[in-house]
């Protein structure tokens, strides 16, 4: 009977260590697929980040291309205006010199009459 108890208990301290070992082993797989887990979710992120930055770095430069267009048009119409106010300008000026002219002989004439 001795035997008996001394068998059982020599069996169930392999089971014990038996099952130790395996729960050892399945919490070593457990901590190995977590990091493997984290590891992914990090380079997902790191990716994610990376497509984000591009998109936001794209659109930027399509608003500067826009502003800068924009920016070329208001300059092109402001040359225009200069340019017909030039126009204008010596225009006026001519007009007044003819007129000055004009005044200036009319009074040489008038002092010799």
């Amino acid at each position: 009977m001795l035997d008996r108890i001394k068998e059982a208990e020599t069996e169930a301290d392999e089971i014990i260590a038996e099952a130790e070992s395996d729960a050892d082993e399945r919490l070593a797989e457990a901590r190995q697929r977590a990091e493997e887990i984290r590891a992914e979710a990090e380079e997902e992120a790191d990716s994610e980040a990376d497509d984000r930055l591009a998109a936001a770095r794209e659109e930027i430069e399509e608003r500067r291309e826009e502003i800068l267009e924009s920016g070329r048009a208001d300059r092109d119409e402001l040359e225009r205006e200069a340019r017909d106010r030039v126009d204008s300008a010596v225009d006026y000026a001519v007009e007044r010199f003819e007129e000055a002219v004009n005044q200036q002989a009319e009074e040489a004439v008038d002092a010799q009459a």
